[in-house]
């Protein structure tokens, strides 16, 4: 498999349009950890480069992104380690880290919020249903303060809110807990259709 090195630039939000078959793609890419990731582990492993990844059977919320990027043919592990590379200044300095490190910096929350706001695909942050679109990459806080990520789904509450794919410590699972913790980023990683 081809793994492209940058998805196609927002120039507009553009969320209460319908989701591409890319989108819809990614969330089957999620969807298919559920049952497969089964647990929770943060563990810093060495990963091999490009494409590295941990066993399939754990992870954490990153991971899921991560996984599911790579089998619509984007690997987070090789962009953001290039991006960093080229612009470490504008990354966080949570880890008091002085180089790029490929082996976990992809697998943070607050590396890939900044990857996604340089590569143009933030989008408004909202609480409305109708503005998350299947595919859609979404980050909160959960208290007291650990960043997460989930992947907007296809499938929806009978009231309407888009469930999520997401890993946030029982392993990967898809729920409806979309708006339980405060939003903190809104992103596109595939643009809608108009």
């Amino acid at each position: 498999m081809r793994l492209l090195l940058f998805p196609a630039l927002l120039t507009t939000p553009l969320l209460a349009d319908q989701p591409t078959d890319q989108a819809l793609a990614l969330v089957t890419a999620a969807r298919s950890q559920v049952g497969v990731t089964t647990t929770y582990d943060p563990a810093y492993v060495g990963l091999k480069y490009p494409g590295g990844d941990l066993p399939e059977d754990r992870g954490v919320c990153t991971d899921v992104v991560i996984r599911a990027l790579r089998k619509t043919g984007f690997d987070l592990q090789q962009l953001v380690h290039e991006d960093m590379k080229a612009n470490f200044a504008s990354y966080p300095k949570i880890w008091v880290l002085r180089t790029t490190d490929r082996n976990i910096d992809h697998r943070r929350v607050p590396n890939l919020k900044t990857f996604f706001k340089r590569r143009g695909i933030a989008t408004q942050v909202t609480v409305k249903s109708e503005d998350s679109l299947p595919g859609g990459l979404v980050t909160c806080t959960v208290p007291p303060n650990l960043p997460h990520i989930m992947i907007v789904s296809d499938k929806k509450t009978p009231g309407g809110t888009p469930l999520v794919i997401h890993n946030i410590g029982r392993g990967a699972r898809e729920e409806n807990t979309l708006f339980t913790y405060p939003l903190t980023g809104h992103y596109r990683w595939f643009p809608a259709k108009e």
